[in-house]
């Protein structure tokens, strides 16, 4: 039989994702799938830490300030204060399931100050605080059991009353999602996942573009199945690219050197190894992510340069090894001593700002359909996050999102008559070179036009593009037998395809979309 049932389904295994499971689990059974192993998630890879206010002279005003100015003031201020305030009580909760934060000589959390941030509070785990929050999440979701965790499970496509014939639009208000096509990644099954609530915690979409922080499985995937199921997604011009990504060229992902390192005073220099920040902003290397990343671009085309440096050699060497091993180590494997050494980085597409329409629970457009973390748009970070911003905002949305379908799950009842998946009449494809090197056109496309700075030409020209690669994409789909590569091209298409199109919408220069045809 290829239908399974349960209360509660969950696509990703991200912070947001595993704390939704955690905490809906004792109401009823829950399914999370996931595309890789358990703990291969953004969140794994998140550096700097989790942002709260813990202690005076912080306060709620502060950080609600901090978070709007940074979002150029398009952020839902609703969503903001709910975040902030609701912040603490969810930073309680990771503590209570056994995670870590670093701790001073007096044993008071160690608060960092990062980009944007008029306060330190930002708690971590030395520099690998998403990797300490991840493997702490999983462990839990592993014991429970109410859960049952399918690794290596790719989710192809939310399933609606479009599955039982009926026709839905976009401005539809009576869609409803049953459950989602999984595949067997390993065997190519592909399952029928049935449940009253579905959430989507699926991570973004790094991976549009050659030069990515983000793991391989960031593609995606939550926006395009969203999108196909004709549910409302917004602001995806919004695309924030981290400033400081070490300079490997060939390597994915790109290793994330933590805006944390600018916060304890590391400098940004150009290729003439000169300081030049100051040119940019008053905040110098502490200003926000758009502001640092366009003066890296911009000073990389003045001299024609690949990449800057950063410097971090005027910094107290015990205390930087201390504060930063996982970044250290790693750098010396590759002949880069962080304490004596300039570090070579460059700007990398970093988190999705936008994505599937929320309200202030979490429940996108489509009925019984939940999404948190970075494939949400939930209003919090406007046109451009703030740092640190994204860990605290997935379990805040996750909670009031458990707390909404804990209330809800028993009203839903799911349809006798869903059918299972069919790919009658495809064959199995032979020429992977088909998918791999269109996945290659679309990172350079997204790359060279859909950038850090834009233009109305260069949207235009990548509209243009990606246009015909989606056709040749959707006929290869429609005659070709599932593999989780091919599922990945096309989501890759769809999305890139909002991004651009967002862009070309959007007609100010406004935080993360700088166009140079539109004034700032």
């Amino acid at each position: 039989m290829m239908k399974r049932y349960y209360d509660f389904l969950v696509i990703g295994s991200g912070i947001a994702g595993l704390s939704y499971a955690l905490k809906v689990a004792p109401y009823g059974k829950v399914a999370i799938v996931t595309k890789n192993e358990l703990i291969e998630s953004n969140t794994r890879y998140a550096q700097g830490g989790i942002a709260s206010v813990m202690k005076e002279p912080d306060n709620f005003e502060k950080h609600i300030e901090d978070t709007l100015k940074a979002g150029c003031y398009l952020n839902k201020r609703e969503v903001v204060e709910m975040v902030v305030r609701e912040a603490p009580e969810q930073i309680q909760q990771l503590l209570n399931w056994g995670i870590k934060f670093d701790t001073d000589t007096l044993g008071d959390f160690h608060l960092a100050k990062e980009g944007g941030h008029s306060e330190p509070r930002i708690l971590h785990y030395k520099d690998i605080t998403g990797y300490e929050i991840e493997m702490g999440l999983s462990k839990q979701a592993r014991n429970h059991p109410n859960i049952d965790i399918f690794e290596y499970h790719f989710a192809i496509d939310i399933i609606t009353q479009h599955h039982l014939g009926q026709t839905v639009t976009r401005y539809d208000t009576n869609i409803e999602c049953f459950g989602c096509y999984v595949m067997d990644v390993k065997t190519h099954e592909i399952f029928t996942f049935l449940a009253p609530i579905t959430y989507l915690a699926t991570g973004g979409s790094g991976n549009l573009y050659q030069n990515t922080t983000n793991p391989e499985i960031a593609t995606g995937d939550g926006v395009a199945m969203f999108y196909r199921a004709k549910g409302q997604v917004e602001n995806l011009e919004f695309m924030q690219f981290h400033p400081t990504a070490f300079y490997n060229p060939g390597i994915k992902p790109a290793f994330l050197l933590t805006e944390a390192l600018r916060g304890f005073d590391a400098k940004l220099r150009n290729i003439n190894q000169e300081e030049f920040m100051h040119k940019y902003s008053p905040l110098k290397e502490l200003a926000p992510r758009d502001v640092v990343a366009r003066a890296i671009d911009q000073e990389m085309k003045i001299h024609g340069s690949d990449f800057v440096y950063l410097d971090c050699r005027h910094l107290d060497k015990q205390e930087l090894l201390q504060r930063f091993p996982n970044i250290a180590e790693y750098l010396l494997k590759w002949g880069y001593d962080i304490t004596r050494d300039l570090i070579p980085i460059v700007p990398a597409a970093h988190y999705q700002c936008g994505g599937i329409k929320v309200d202030i629970n979490g429940q996108s457009t489509i009925h019984y359909l939940f999404a948190g973390g970075e494939v949400a748009s939930t209003g919090l970070h406007g046109a451009n996050r703030l740092a640190s911003n994204s860990l605290i905002e997935s379990i805040v949305f996750a909670n009031r999102s458990a707390q909404f379908a804990i209330q809800h799950f028993k009203n839903h009842n799911i349809p006798t008559n869903i059918p299972d998946w069919s790919d009658e009449g495809t064959v199995l494809n032979e020429e992977m070179i088909l998918i791999t090197q269109s996945i290659r056109e679309v990172q350079q496309i997204m790359s060279a036009y859909v950038g850090i700075v834009r233009s109305n030409l260069r949207l235009q020209r990548a509209i243009e593009r990606l246009e015909l690669l989606y056709k040749e994409t959707e006929d290869l789909y429609r005659k070709s037998k599932l593999n989780p590569k091919l599922c990945e091209l096309r989501n890759l298409i769809n999305v890139g395809y909002l991004v651009i199109k967002f862009a070309m919408r959007r007609r100010e220069s406004i935080g993360l979309h700088y166009n140079l045809s539109n004034p700032y």
